[in-house]
């Protein structure tokens, strides 16, 4: 039945869904790269199935097509993970690329003695080592070409990773250092050199990608290598103590490690995730009240498991540390806003034309989207430019999930997900707003790093993503928390008595007088959380606005730039850098 729901979702859907500021046809900032991007659907196209174990390939056990199918396939069981773990080895015709990037991190692994070097981003000669060290027509190049024609797919993901990996450090070592030595950020490089922008793009049409750093196709979700295939912690072989990082910027063993491999963590729940919310959307089409309300119960059982380990990052990630390795992960765009790139950079050997592209951001990942479509949470989003941004943001990431989550918005709203919860049963409906609350902690939890990690360390108002940092996540907060309170209201007497006074004979993973509880706590907690968000939001902005006063109007040095170009010379480090 499913694939006939989402074809009729679809063709009804997809076209409304498509004339908005971004529609599905394009992916903004994308001036160089083809990457592959989703139709727009029109009522004689024809919907392709997007779960893995639906694929034609995967159906006929076609073991030659499995292999080449792209490294992202959203599946029941791996979620939003790839479909194979990360290659961490790479092929000896890349040996040149792979020893910059061991040598590259700032603190290298310590040796038998215990003592650990300072690698070439540490001394500022990266740069330097890439130009010298890499021919444009070398073997590397020649090799892309090859893996490419192979279909690979397996290697293709690790060679985007690395290249993407080389080519932030080569544009934001300038950057990084300006901040080590001054506190302030300084612009970085203008040209990407060929060696490592030719190479680069070829990988990022092959793979449907933006030529630039993304949080699943490089950062995070192809960059960790798992110690013990048969670990037994609470996310079995994910467990965050059975794995490590294949590269990094600052430091593997550190709270980068803790940065990226909570997120794997996080994301290695969300096979049970699409599984729940396929399932969600095949009883609702079908009216099926029990399957219903025991999808959404597997899914705020599961909501709540990424949120513990969420939790973990204050841990395992610490706040005094982030600032050693943000540099690395902003973008080169948005156009006219970014200022460490306000002319964007040009991709030798592939277009004379500068290019803006967003940096790696959490805000990527699709854990929170595919609630926020399900629940129809992004109805609710304002027509601004937030809310284009947040749009925006769902075009960098791998295109199954930009198709799935696109489909999904469509198919939620044409299935009315929120008002059948709403009017089907009072346990439904606590449910509703229970997976509601766990987006609204989700948010909630992400604005309180912000503030911790960057906020009060730092001046600079521009998150790596792009998006000005005062205004986007608390916008999607405050929405969030609106659709809480205006579901809560709708939580009458009548279903207090029935979830109170229930004697069901069902087993449950949740009773509904725990479910009764949690709904009375979110409720009461939504509205004053609104308020308290509203009135922090307006002191933090009236604290930068105060502080670039201070500093005669200059914006950018309110925010943590040098305030005037600097001329990049070779310095003491030996590199080009600041001086």
């Amino acid at each position: 039945m499913l694939p006939a729901v989402r074809s009729r979702t679809l063709l009804t859907a997809a076209p409304r869904l498509g004339t908005g500021a971004f529609p599905l046809s394009r992916r903004t900032f994308a001036q160089v790269s083809d990457a592959a991007s989703v139709p727009a659907s029109s009522p004689s196209s024809s919907v392709e199935p997007y779960l893995l174990e639906e694929l034609p390939a995967v159906v006929n056990n076609d073991k030659a097509a499995i292999a080449k199918l792209p490294p992202f396939v959203i599946s029941r069981e791996r979620g939003f993970l790839p479909r194979e773990d990360p290659l961490h080895r790479m092929p000896a015709a890349f040996a040149n690329l792979s020893s910059l990037l061991d040598r590259m991190t700032i603190h290298q692994p310590a040796d038998a003695h215990g003592h650990r070097a300072t690698g070439l981003l540490g001394k500022g000669e990266f740069g330097d080592a890439v130009l010298d060290e890499l021919d444009a027509d070398g073997p590397e190049a020649k090799a892309v070409d090859a893996a490419i024609a192979s279909g690979d797919s397996h290697l293709l993901a690790a060679l985007f990773r690395d290249y993407c990996f080389a080519t932030s450090a080569y544009l934001l070592e300038p950057v990084d250092l300006a901040f080590r030595q001054t506190g302030l950020y300084a612009q970085g490089r203008t040209s990407l050199p060929r060696q490592l922008a030719v190479p680069l793009k070829k990988l990022a049409d092959a793979l449907g990608h933006f030529p630039y750093m993304e949080y699943a196709s490089s950062y995070a979700l192809v960059n960790y290598r798992c110690k013990d295939p048969n670990y037994a912690g609470n996310a079995g072989k994910y467990s965050f103590d059975n794995m490590e990082l294949i590269r990094s910027f600052e430091d593997a063993s550190g709270s980068e490690r803790g940065f990226i491999l909570v997120h794997v963590e996080m994301v290695s729940y969300t096979g049970k995730l699409v599984s729940a919310t396929e399932d969600a959307l095949r009883a609702c089409a079908a009216k099926d009240v029990a399957a219903f309300e025991d999808a959404f119960e597997r899914l705020l059982v599961t909501y709540r498991k990424i949120n513990e380990s969420m939790e973990t990052m204050w841990s395992r990630s610490l706040p005094a540390d982030y600032l050693k390795y943000r540099s690395f992960i902003f973008g080169t765009g948005p156009k006219k806003m970014n200022a460490m790139f306000p002319e964007g950079v040009v991709y030798e050997g592939v277009s004379d034309e500068p290019q803006f592209y967003r940096g790696e951001s959490g805000a990527n990942d699709s854990i929170v989207p595919t609630g926020d479509n399900l629940l129809e949470i992004t109805a609710h989003m304002p027509n601004n430019d937030l809310t284009k941004t947040l749009r925006d943001f769902r075009s960098y990431r791998p295109r199954n999930q930009r198709e799935f989550l696109q489909h999904l918005e469509a198919r939620a709203t044409l299935a009315g997900v929120r008002g059948f919860a709403m009017s089907t049963s009072p346990r439904a409906k606590a449910l509703y707003l229970l997976l509601v609350d766990q987006i609204r902690e989700f948010r909630n939890r992400h604005w309180m790093f912000t503030k911790s990690y960057i906020i009060q360390r730092s001046t600079y108002d521009i998150a790596t993503g792009g998006s000005p940092i005062l205004q986007y996540l608390p916008n999607n907060l405050s929405v969030v928390l609106k659709v809480l309170e205006e579901s809560f209201d709708e939580f009458t007497a009548a279903d207090r008595s029935a979830l109170g006074n229930s004697a069901s004979g069902k087993k449950q993973r949740i009773s509904d007088a725990e479910l009764l509880r949690n709904v009375e706590e979110a409720g009461k907690r939504a509205g004053a959380q609104r308020r308290l968000l509203e009135r922090e939001v307006a002191e933090l902005i009236r604290e930068k606005e105060e502080r670039i006063q201070r500093l005669g109007g200059d914006v950018e040095k309110g925010r943590g730039m040098l305030g005037e170009p600097k001329e990049m010379k070779r310095g003491a480090v030996g590199c080009d850098g600041v001086g």
